[in-house]
């Protein structure tokens, strides 16, 4: 059946590459088998000869054959001046995006010789064609579909077709695309507090001992060994003895970001594990930025962790983890105690949650007996689906009930807890620090 150009977002014109280079280790090259089929042109032909050879049989009019003359002569193509292969080359121009950005596709095809070619992207779940459709007798395309959902998965499908130059005979081919990474949009987050212990390490963070930092912290008698351009000299002048400028050491801090995928609700896209991913890797980003460790703790199906680590490396390590293990999340009870390696002493804990089961909340309270800080950031958007009559109406009440109850065995426990709807700006609380209780452990 002919191509329907409806299935895409945009129809476009096809595009000449012009000598564009895409990069080798992406190309996909194929070699397809060609079957050809009368076209719907191809059959409306032969049913218009069809019935002009039985006109003139009932009718005994012999000039009515005149009319078969022309049809009978397109669908006397020999078959052997058709290809029997086609060769296609897949050439996108890159394999790893984030969500929202855009991919060109360069398609090449060899052995089509004269006949028409047409090209539509079928999208799959988590992409859409941006420019998926094309028909012109260049054999080099490019179109262009745009990663809409974080996953490792292949965009879709990219079916081909041949006509030949009557457009009487046609061959459909589907083939599907390479597999793309598409990473989480890191939700935007500018704020990065010290939320727990600042190891002896140098960072963003200020400190409250003294040290080389740029943040002025006092003034304080000149002694033996300090440097002169320290010297303060209006307080030196007003006391008559050398002062010099004290500034607050700067240190940086153990992050270990925790992401609930125990239970999830909503569409897909905009469900709970999709905020709660999103906002972990911006904060992991943000963090990292300020020089700080940040670890990485995912609780699904099965629960897999990432020590603390630092620089550029660990937030590609994060984006991989979190990519790599979306397939295999499902409903699984949460992990009771974290492992040492994975919460170092003095390390702060920020948990991405939408509070729905409740084992979770033993993972918390065995993390506020160890002393550990912690931050949950609710991710909950949306109630649960409520049948309709009395029965629905009494569920929402009890749901609500348990969830306040929850919320307030949260805090006694010495838990800040943090709404985020997923979209806006993710504001973790400034100085924490301060309204945690329990046997947090104080700066060096």
């Amino acid at each position: 059946m002919p191509i329907d150009e409806t299935a895409v977002a945009a129809p476009v014109s096809l595009t000449n590459l012009g000598g564009r280079h895409w990069g080798r280790e992406n190309d996909r090259e194929l070699r397809l088998a060609l079957s050809w089929a009368p076209s719907r042109h191809g059959r409306s032909l032969l049913n218009l000869v069809l019935a002009s050879l039985a006109l003139a049989v009932v009718t005994r009019r012999p000039e009515l054959v005149a009319l078969a003359a022309p049809g009978l002569v397109l669908l006397g193509t020999r078959s052997r001046r058709r290809p029997s292969t086609l060769d296609v080359q897949l050439s996108p121009s890159t394999t790893r995006v984030y969500e929202g950005e855009q991919v060109a596709l360069a398609v090449s095809l060899g052995g089509a010789d004269d006949y028409a070619v047409g090209l539509l992207l079928h999208p799959s779940t988590g992409s859409r064609a941006v420019e998926g459709y094309g028909s012109a007798a260049s054999v080099d395309a490019e179109l262009r579909f745009e990663a809409t959902l974080w996953g490792r998965r292949s965009p879709g499908t990219l079916e081909v077709a041949l006509w030949d130059s009557a457009r009487v005979f046609e061959c459909h081919r589907s083939l599907p695309l390479p597999v793309m990474v598409c990473y989480p949009r890191p939700a935007p987050c500018r704020t990065v507090p010290a939320l727990g212990r600042l190891a002896n390490r140098s960072g963003d963070h200020r400190s409250r001992s003294v040290g080389d930092g740029s943040e002025f912290s006092g003034v304080r008698e000149y002694v033996v060994g300090d440097r002169q351009r320290s010297i303060n000299w209006p307080a030196t002048t007003r006391r008559g003895r050398l002062q010099v400028n004290t500034f607050a050491a700067e240190r940086s801090q153990d992050l270990v970001l925790i992401v609930d995928a125990t239970s999830d609700m909503g569409e897909l896209g905009s469900s709970p594990v999709d905020y709660s991913v999103r906002g972990a890797v911006g904060v992991a980003q943000a963090y990292l930025d300020a020089r700080d460790r940040v670890g990485l703790v995912l609780l699904g199906g099965q629960v897999s962790w990432l020590a603390p680590g630092t620089g550029k490396r660990q937030v590609q390590r994060i984006l991989e983890m979190c990519t790599a293990a979306r397939t295999g999340w499902v409903q699984s009870e949460a992990i009771l105690r974290l492992p040492r390696a994975v919460l170092p002493p003095g390390a702060a804990v920020v948990a991405f949650s939408p509070l729905l089961e409740v084992t979770f909340l033993e993972t918390l309270r065995d993390l506020r007996q160890r002393g550990v800080p912690v931050v949950v950031v609710d991710v909950l958007t949306v109630d649960p689906p409520w049948a309709d009559g009395r029965i629905g109406r009494l569920a929402k009440r009890l749901h609500r009930a348990e969830r306040e109850a929850l919320l307030f065995t949260l805090r006694q426990l010495g838990i800040t807890i943090v709404s985020w709807d997923g979209r806006s700006e993710l504001a973790l609380p400034a100085g924490p620090r301060r309204s945690f209780t329990g046997p947090v452990q104080a700066d060096r």
